[in-house]
């Protein structure tokens, strides 16, 4: 990729970027809609509970049943199993 075309893709980038910034308002994000309640807010732990902890739970006991209840043979390479080495060559010089 030229100078040219680097210098093109990088603005095209900044300028996409920077309209995507300046059409968020984050400012209408004070304001209420109606029918708005939130509720109360989470705890550091409720939320490392809810987001760290029962993902990880979750993927432990969906690997551990997957793993346990696994019927198939034992899947050794096959190829390269049976092939015994015998180290007795000797080099000439």
């Amino acid at each position: 990729m030229d100078k040219k075309n680097a210098l093109r893709a990088g603005a095209l980038a900044a300028g996409t970027t920077l309209m995507m910034l300046l059409m968020s308002s984050p400012a209408l994000a004070l304001t209420r809609d109606d029918g708005d309640d939130p509720g109360p807010g989470l705890s550091v732990g409720e939320t490392l509970g809810l987001y760290v902890v029962a993902p990880l739970a979750l993927f432990g006991l969906i690997a551990g049943l997957v793993w346990v209840l696994d019927k198939s043979k034992d899947r050794g390479d096959t190829t390269s199993s049976n092939i015994t080495v015998k180290g007795g060559a000797k080099a000439k010089a």
